[in-house]
Formats: structure tokens, sequence, C-alpha cells
């Protein structure tokens, strides 16, 4: 019991400062009246909040164990197992508890978490189920045309005998009831035979058949832009790799301050949680302007080049579309983070675990409403989806821009370049007056900017009107809009350049001032929206054919499966790396050989996962 209890680790200047003790060690005492249950106690100590695990016996309850924490009494030879912090780093030695919880042995899932379960277990097997059986189907149907038969019998109203009807006495009399008889035969047998294939249909659109391959083909779609699948993998990898130490760095890291001294002022650790925040899920919402623009024009040839009330019609079908697309694989992961999440034995920093699956059995209808961005970061269910919501409510906005630019092309730029102002200026007031960082890992200081700015529809619009505007461009333009060499070299100058002070100015700008400051201000405002302008860029100029070596890197055709499963690997890799930091028993510590191990284990998961979901749930769904 007592080499169980959480004890004070070296390196508390670096961050060590949690006392997890050994979970696994806990449950395996064994006594004749009692066994081993471990619990957590949160204490207070001089404005430093840290937990330490103790081993109780599993007759204890919660408050009991916070008593005997109070009164002191977890004590060995006179020293108590719990003591403060030395008075060499903290001078107040008092500790407040601020809670207590205690970890069950065996897990017993609520009515929510068996219902997410069997939404999961059946929305995986339909599928599966589906596969099978046209399989079999497919098989007794090869069975049923055997070799060397090549006389097939149909029920046929012009040819109902095998005999002439000369050779039958009464032919004319029962000629025609026989002919009857046949119709009636041939109309059941096709009502039947209309049954079963409609049936075949649905099941061979569920089955895998038609998904394992495409989603592994390297071949692009017809009209596509070459350069977007290098683009997009591309920023899922930056994403993944943030995430990958951001979920880690909240409460898991045993030296978080070295970690921090490393990576906030180096820009050579942009790629993992350091610099400009997320400027990666800035270029996805540029692909998506860019992308509704060309599916709703697409839409505007079909109908003959006009937009009549029967376009608008077919919009939101499309609209339905989008969300049959997304809305399947969106709330099947809901489902697995509470159902799923909710069977797993506990680690000693399943805490956070927990409170994203209470938040999902609270807020999972703001997931279904695709509002889940609207709300505030501790009232949200799966985080990392507020994307979604954001890309849908900016996928409604397309067909008036595009209706403007028909009607006028000035009133189009002009309420686009309102629209614009208003999200940067939104932005900049909101970092002025809040006194928001714009630097990682500064932001994880900042609750206030995670709930004011961050995932909000009115701060990041910028991005997504951009995409809006050069999808516009690129399908209305008559001929080259590069005509000159100038034009690109200038271009591609301004490209890395905007690029480049869009990263470094989040490292000098890393200190959050007391006092609105102009400089945060003007850099908040401004950089998601100059990044999307700088990858708009890159974009055209591939189209152009001015991409040279970059155009060719990003055409490469190993993006294509991965562009294929990408949104599966954007839902799931979340998910795997808060099951792993929930599931330590002690901290991690970071180094950078020890993370980029982790980062290509997340990786090789996701993708794995990722194409797994591909197949099972995105694909066969959509309606």
């Amino acid at each position: 019991v007592y080499d169980a209890f959480g004890k004070m680790g070296s390196d508390f200047e670096g961050g060590n400062i949690n006392r997890p003790g050994s979970p696994h060690e806990c449950l395996l005492v064994q006594a004749h009246n009692f066994s081993g249950q471990y619990c957590q106690v949160i204490l207070n100590q001089d404005q430093v909040k840290y937990f330490v695990g103790i081993c109780v016996p599993d007759s204890c309850d919660e408050v009991e164990v916070q008593t005997l924490v109070v009164y002191e009494t977890f004590q060995y030879k006179n020293r108590s197992m719990v003591p403060p912090i030395p008075s060499v780093f903290l001078l107040d030695s008092s500790q407040d508890v601020y809670m207590t919880e205690c970890f069950a042995k065996s897990v017993f899932p609520d009515a929510s978490a068996m219902i997410c379960l069997l939404v999961c277990i059946v929305s995986t097997a339909i599928p599966l189920g589906a596969t099978i059986y046209t399989a079999v189907l497919k098989w007794k149907r090869g069975r049923e045309i055997l070799p060397g038969t090549a006389i097939t019998f149909k029920c046929n109203s012009n040819h109902y005998g095998t005999l002439p009807s000369k050779d039958i006495p009464n032919s004319s009399k029962n000629g025609s009831a026989v002919k009857e008889n046949c119709k009636q035969e041939c109309s059941d047998a096709e009502e039947v035979n209309s049954k079963k294939n409609y049936l075949y249909t649905v099941l061979q659109g569920l089955s895998l058949q038609n998904w394992v391959s495409g989603a592994l083909s390297t071949r692009s779609m017809k009209g596509s832009y070459s350069s977007l699948n290098g683009i997009r993998v591309l920023s899922l990898l930056w994403i993944i790799s943030g995430h990958n130490v951001q979920l880690s760095a909240w409460n898991n890291l045993d030296n978080f301050k070295r970690w921090k001294e490393t990576v906030e002022s180096n820009p050579l650790y942009v790629l993992a949680y350091s610099g400009p925040v997320y400027l990666a899920v800035d270029t996805f919402l540029l692909l998506g302007g860019l992308l509704s623009v060309k599916s709703f024009f697409s839409l505007i040839q079909k109908a003959d080049d006009t937009m009549t009330i029967k376009l608008i019609i077919n919009y939101c079908f499309c609209i339905s579309i989008v969300l049959g697309r997304i809305q399947p694989l969106h709330l099947y992961i809901v489902c697995l983070c509470i159902g799923l999440l909710s069977v797993i034995s506990k680690g000693s920093f399943w805490f956070i675990v927990e409170f994203g699956i209470d938040n999902c059995k609270k807020y999972w209808w703001s997931n279904v409403l695709l509002i889940n961005n609207l709300f505030t970061t501790a009232d949200m269910c799966a985080p990392w989806t507020w994307y979604l919501s954001a890309d849908f409510q900016f996928y409604i906005t397309t067909p008036f821009l595009i209706f403007l630019y028909r009607r006028s092309k000035y009133a189009m730029i002009a309420i686009a370049t309102i629209l614009l102002l208003i999200s940067c200026l939104l932005g900049a007031l909101l970092t002025a007056f809040l006194q928001l960082p714009v630097h990682q890992p500064t932001t994880l200081a900042y609750i206030s900017y995670f709930q004011y700015y961050y995932n909000k529809p009115y701060t990041r619009y910028g991005s997504y009107l951009v995409g809006i505007l050069l999808g516009i461009l690129m399908k209305t333009k008559k001929g080259d809009i590069l005509e000159h060499k100038w034009q690109v070299v200038l271009g591609w100058i301004s490209t890395f350049s905007v690029m480049a002070l869009s990263v470094g100015l989040a490292y000098v700008l890393q200190e959050v001032p007391q006092y609105p400051s102009a400089a945060h201000a003007v850099y908040q405002g401004l950089h998601r929206t100059l990044w999307a302008l700088a990858v708009a860029w890159i974009i055209l100029a591939c189209e152009e054919g001015y991409g040279g070596f970059i155009n060719r890197f990003l055409s490469l055709k190993i993006w294509v499966p991965l562009s294929n499963i990408s949104f599966a690997c954007y839902m799931i890799h979340p998910v795997l790396i808060i099951l792993y930091n929930g599931k330590q028993e002690t901290s991690i510590h970071y180094t950078d050989l020890n993370f980029f191990y982790l980062f290509m284990a997340n990786l090789s998961l996701t993708v794995i996962l990722g194409y797994a979901l591909t197949v099972l749930i995105e694909k066969p769904y959509l309606f």
C-alpha cells in the first residue's frame, strides 16, 4: 500500500508537480477482509494545484478519504504520506483539498454509454453484414449458370408453350387462358425481382467492395485541382503533430516548464505546437471555400447557366449531401467518445478523458446541429469537431456571394470586403481588450483565447471567404490570369514573405502585455487571412502552370489515397492521443526523440483506423 502512494519526484522546478503513484499496484493489494482501491486527491498549495495518488481499502468512500487527508491520517513512521511541497519551493505549506475521486475496479457503463456502444457496433456491423450478404448472393448467382447450360427458360407471353397450338386439343379455347396465366406469372416474377434488385442495390451501396479499393486509388477526380491533395495532407500532418504535443502538455508532462522554455522561442518547433496557432486549420477553411464554389458552379452549368428556384433547391440538396458526408462519421466519433471510453479502465490521468465523456453526454446535441463552435470549450463535446460546424456554417454563405457576383461584381466585392473587414476587426478588438495571446504554447494559460476567439465563426470567416473568392476567380476566368513573368515572381516573393511573417511575428509577439497592444491586435486580426491568401496564390500558380517543383511535389500520386482518408484521420487522431494519455500511470517526459516516436506511432494508427473508418462508416453511409 505504501509503495502505491504517490511520492514527490525530482525536477519540481521543471514542472514535475503531480504524484500519480501506481494504480495497478494498488489494485493488486489483497487482504483477508479488504482489497486496494486507488484514489486521487487534488490539492491546492500556494496557488499551485496538483494531485496525489493514494491507496486505501475498498470499503472507503470519497468523503471518508477526503476527511482522512484533511486530518493527516495517512502517516508512516510519524511522517505524512501526503506531504506538502517543501518550503524551499513554496513558502506556504498549507494544503486545501480541491476534490477527491476514487476509481472503481469494475467499469459499469450507464444507459447513454450502452446506447452509444450499440450505435457504434450496429453502424460497423451493417456494412460488414452487407458485404458478406452481397458476396454470398453474387456467388450463388454464379453457381446458377452452370458450364454447358446454354438455354434459359423465361416466362414469355409470346412463347408460353413447348408444343404448337395445333397439337393441343381445344387450343383456341385454352390458349387465351394460358396466356393470361403466364402474363400474371411474369408480372409477379418481375415484381419480386424488382424488390430483390432494390435490396441488392442498397446492400451493395453499403458493402465494402465499393470502397476498399477506391479509398486507396491514386487517380485524382476529373477536373480537380491537382495541388489540393498535397496541401490537404500536409496540413493534416501539421495538425496531428500539434495535437500530439498539445494534448499531452495540458497535464501529462513531468517537465512542462522545460518543454515550454525549449519550444516557445524556437521556430524549429513550429510544427510541434509552437508559434502561430494552427494555421493549417485556416488552410482547411480555404479549401472548403474553394470547393464549395466549384460544386455550386457545377450546378449552375447543369442548369444552363441560370440561377433558378430549382437550382437553389438543388443546392439545398447539396447541403444535405454535405451533411450526409460529414455527419455519419462525426456522430460515430461522438458515440465512440461516450461509449468506448466509458468502458475502458482508468489510468492516473483519466480525469481529462472523463471530462470529455461528461461533456459529450451533456452537449451531444450541439454536434448534431453543427453549432458546437458557438459554445465555450468547457461545454463542447469532442472539441476538435468545431471545425466541421464552422465549415458548414460558412458553406451556406457561398450561394449568396455567387448570386451577388452574377448580379453585380462590384456589389459582391463590396460585400466581401465588408465581411472580411468585420472578421479581421473582431479578431483584433477581442485581442486588444481581452489581452489574448497570439503564440503557442502561451495559449495554454489563457482559457479566454479558446472561449472567445479561436473557434468562433465571426473570427474565422476570413480564410473561408478567401477560398470563395479564389474559387469564383478560377471558375470565371476567360484566360490565363498570370500573363507576365514579373507577376509570377512578385507573387512567389510575396507568398513566401507573408508565410514567414505569419510564423515569425508570433515569436516576436509571444509575450502578452497587460494592456491593449496594437501590434498584437493587428497581427491577430490579419495573420490568418494573409496566410490563406498565401496558400491561395500557391493553388493559383500551380493551376496556371507556374508551380514548378512545388506543384510537382503537391501533385504526387501518393497524396491522393491519403487525401481520400484525411477526414476520417482528422476525426479519429485526437481520440487515440487522449486515450493514450489518459491510460498513463506516470507522467510523460518530453524529449524531441520521445515525441517524435509518439508522433509516428499516433500517425500510423491514425492512418490505419482512418482507412477503416472511411470504408466502414464515412463512405457506406453517404446519402
